[in-house]
């Protein structure tokens, strides 16, 4: 009995030296602190600065609407000039269009017009042309009618208003000048129902003939002023949007983070590519630590680590992005947190806690400290029953 008390103090001693020695000697962090990048909001242009009242640390969201600034001395003499230029094309545009639109309706009157009077040509020549195949039928066939009938249509034809002047009144000559007539008269018809008239019927179709080409030319001009137009509007919204960035306008926030410093007073005018505020990156979140030279040789970027906050048991799932190795200010000129002089005198490692990033700006902890450890450890079996 006396033994077996003396063997289980022995192993119980031996027990609590391994847990200590183990949690001791395993790799650890010397300090850990919650860090992310910060983001500087730069004035875009020249202007009035205009920041609404927000407390410091306070949650901002992409895309809300930090400042604006308003420039109102933007030069905007070259906008005018081309929206000028828009409304005079446009004008011309409409002058064209609409003498266009008198043309053609001007045109479908003359076309009308020349359609009714070639049917009613038609209509003459065919009863003229009926009544000269009459008259030389009856010259070429010697009728005669009561009371010297031929006598007075010899007399009739004579006076026809197609006999020459002077002309004798003569038999052979009468029926000759009726078989002429009554050719004269095919012919005039034949070309008439081809839709071309030998005497004043050519006006009209050349007259139509010129209406065609004055529209041909108008709608020409008016697609050329159409181009012009389209192509002054164009110039014309890209000096707007240029004057629009020149003027100013809302500055929204680029992540989801917290306000973390205001660099210019509210109402003060600013310069182009002033910096105006400051703000963290929350789902950017990592752990910068610093451990001793023995622990750093182990490391590897990718690694798996485990980091716990101070004050609490929780411990998070953690892996190595970035060893940056013994005097490494440099790397955090863009981050929040700075390190301390004895920070820098050991070796920096990064850890990118998932846990951390996921928790979004409402669980943005920057500045927390904690512990990083990168070996397993006696306890962890423990910790992990009573997590």
């Amino acid at each position: 009995m006396k033994y077996g008390r003396l063997i289980i103090g022995i192993v119980a001693v031996i027990t609590a030296l391994w847990i200590i020695l183990g949690e001791q000697i395993s790799g650890a962090s010397a300090d850990a602190v919650v860090n992310a990048p910060v983001v500087t909001v730069r004035a875009p242009v020249a202007g009035h600065l205009q920041i609404a009242p927000r407390q410091l640390g306070s949650r901002v969201s992409r895309g809300e609407v930090l400042a604006s600034i308003q420039d109102p001395l933007v030069d905007r003499v070259r906008l005018d000039d081309l929206l000028m230029e828009v409304r005079l094309e446009a004008a011309a545009e409409a002058q064209i269009a609409a003498l266009l639109s008198e043309t053609q309706s001007v045109r479908e009157g003359l076309a009308e017009r020349t359609q009714t009077s070639r049917a009613s040509r038609l209509e003459e020549l065919r009863e003229h042309l009926s009544h000269a195949e009459a008259r030389l039928t009856i010259l070429e066939t010697g009728g005669a009618t009561p009371e010297n009938d031929d006598q007075q249509l010899l007399n009739a034809v004579a006076q026809d208003a197609d006999r020459l002047p002077g002309e004798p009144r003569l038999d052979a000559l009468v029926l000759d000048h009726a078989r002429e007539r009554v050719d004269v008269l095919r012919i005039a018809l034949r070309a008439a129902e081809e839709n071309v008239f030998l005497r004043d019927g050519a006006d009209a179709g050349q007259r139509l003939l010129e209406q065609d080409k004055e529209i041909a030319l108008l709608t020409s001009r008016l697609a050329e002023h159409q181009e012009r137009s389209a192509a002054v509007r164009e110039r014309a919204d890209r000096e707007r949007i240029r004057v629009n960035g020149l003027t100013g306008g809302d500055l929204q926030a680029p992540v989801d983070g917290l306000l973390w410093e205001v660099l210019e007073a509210d109402g003060v005018t600013v310069q182009r590519g002033d910096p105006l505020l400051r703000l963290v990156d929350c789902q950017a979140t990592l752990v910068t630590v610093s451990v001793t030279e023995r622990v750093y040789n182990g490391l590897t970027v990718g690694q798996a680590a485990t980091f716990r906050l101070g004050g609490t048991s929780e411990v998070h799932d953690a892996t190595i992005s970035r060893l940056a190795g013994s005097g490494a200010a440099t790397v955090y000129r863009n981050l929040a947190v700075a390190p301390s002089q004895r920070h820098l005198e050991r070796y920096d490692v990064a850890l990118i806690v998932p846990a951390l990033r996921q928790a979004g700006p409402e669980g943005c902890m920057i500045g927390r400290t904690g512990r990083a450890f990168f070996d397993t450890r006696p306890l962890d079996g423990l910790r992990n029953w009573f997590r």
